[in-house]
């Protein structure tokens, strides 16, 4: 499905909103990817975001699919926009272990005021991709409130 953005400078208005979630640094999240309808964000690997087990905590894989539907959703709201998430549910497939993760985040529908979204979560471990989360969630358009992102 092809989506069309509503304002031309969509890319660099999220990049700079990712840019100001702190907690998306203190993740050491980084957005790798902005296309209209479409973000991926990379989540290196480290031993601070494990849990018991060895894997990625399913706080800091939540957070990264969650921020990746939310600016898939952005990336397509009106240039004075901004979003937030109304609610989402995420499903834990695998453990979470390799050297990175990759959450690509999806429109499914642009409404007026809310926006439907899927993520997946990828865990790259050498040469093997594994499915380790998916997210449904609808974020919300807040018009007016853009510069804050």
């Amino acid at each position: 499905m092809s989506m069309e953005p509503q304002e031309p400078g969509f890319e660099t208005r999220v990049r700079e909103s990712f840019a100001r979630q702190a907690f998306m640094a203190t993740l050491g999240a980084a957005l790798a990817r902005v296309t209209p309808g479409e973000v991926e964000i990379e989540l290196p690997v480290r031993a601070a975001l494990t849990q018991q087990h060895g894997s990625v905590h399913a706080g800091a894989i939540a957070s990264v699919l969650d921020s990746a539907a939310g600016y898939a959703a952005l990336s397509l709201m009106p240039a004075d926009a901004a979003v937030v998430s109304v609610e989402f549910k995420v499903n834990l497939l695998e453990p979470a272990r390799g050297e990175r993760v990759v959450a690509r985040g999806r429109v499914l529908r642009a409404g007026r005021t809310l926006y439907v979204c899927i993520a997946e979560a990828i865990a790259f471990d050498g040469g093997r991709e594994t499915r380790v989360a998916a997210l449904q969630g609808t974020m919300m358009c807040l018009l007016g409130r853009g510069v804050s992102g």
